[in-house]
């Protein structure tokens, strides 16, 4: 069997993330409100996973859609300093690149999200063989892939008649619906990776062990993004619980998509599950060192001290 291009494939969403520190906890109507400090990075669930796993190492190849703008060209060049291979990225004139500004408090945040050409990518769009020339295929943002959502059942099935693992992150649904036909698109999923509430909103269960366990039910392997308490993986009747990196956190944006690029990282590696687990959760403790989801990755003197110093830590 010949080498396969790329470690994981990645169809999904690039655009740039606005962030607004320090907001006030009420923003009244009609007013002129001071935010004391902010970042313009990359953003997009499935950019920030691309871009993170290249810079871990991984071979990546990102199909998406941007426009004919300088916020998209920003977001590419972002990528591309990355390794991330975006000649399957294409622009479209029509729209405009998509934007998220996200106004964080103290200890809340809102996300306001201007799609443009995240709803504008489509399954004619995809280049089947380039993504399969990949060992994984990885999809984020289920719900904000509106051109694509009806086609990823059919676009998983012919990854998985390639002979590609496939792993899924929904990410939060923004009509608050937690259907728009994801079942029939987990029957093609080796790995759900949705974050608690995600997972408990999916399944319409308050309880995270219930929802798991209905999760578990559909896909070979569930693995939830718990926050400061860490990450659970349930594989048929075994789970396991890796516990949270304590660190100084700066930022918790992209914090789950890092864990999925550290997670994904050694499972196309061939890695144990706690081996996965463990990684994805020291990941996600890198990303909320630095503003943004990507900050801490692109700094490679501070990524490779933090791994280093973290990776024989209990």
């Amino acid at each position: 069997m010949s080498e396969k291009r790329f470690d994981v494939a990645i169809a999904g969403e690039l655009n740039l993330d606005l962030i607004l520190y320090g907001l006030p906890e009420a923003l009244p109507r009609e007013r002129e409100l001071l935010a004391e400090k902010m970042m313009l990075t990359l953003g997009g669930s499935s950019a920030i996973v691309a871009h993170n796993l290249a810079a871990l190492g991984s071979r990546v190849g990102f199909a998406s859609c941007i426009g004919s703008d300088s916020m998209g060209e920003t977001a590419l060049a972002m990528l591309t300093r990355s390794g991330v291979d975006v000649s399957q990225v294409r622009r479209d004139a029509a729209e405009q690149t998509g934007l998220s500004v996200i106004l964080q408090g103290n200890g809340s945040r809102t996300i306001l999200t201007y799609a443009g050409t995240i709803f504008a990518l489509k399954l004619a769009d995809l280049d089947i063989e380039y993504l399969s020339s990949a060992k994984h295929f990885h999809l984020s943002s289920y719900y904000l892939q509106r051109g694509l959502q009806r086609d990823v059942p059919e676009l998983l099935r012919r990854l998985k008649a390639k002979g590609l693992s496939i792993s899924l992150d929904c990410n939060d649904d923004p009509e608050d619906r937690w259907d728009g036909g994801i079942r029939d698109a987990l029957k093609h999923v080796d790995i759900f990776l949705p974050n608690e509430r995600e997972a408990m909103r999916i399944t319409g269960q308050t309880n995270l062990e219930n929802a798991v366990t209905r999760l578990a039910e559909m896909v070979p392997l569930v693995v939830v993004k718990a926050g400061t308490t860490g990450a659970i993986a349930r594989r048929g009747h075994e789970t396991l619980h890796s516990p949270a990196l304590k660190v100084d956190a700066v930022d918790a944006v992209g914090a789950g998509d890092s864990f999925n690029a550290g997670f994904l990282h050694q499972y196309v590696k061939g890695a144990d599950l706690a081996t996965c687990l463990r990684f994805g959760n020291l990941t996600g403790a890198l990303s909320v060192t630095r503003a943004g989801g990507t900050e801490a990755f692109r700094e490679r003197e501070h990524r490779e001290q933090f791994l280093r110093e973290r990776m024989g830590k209990p």
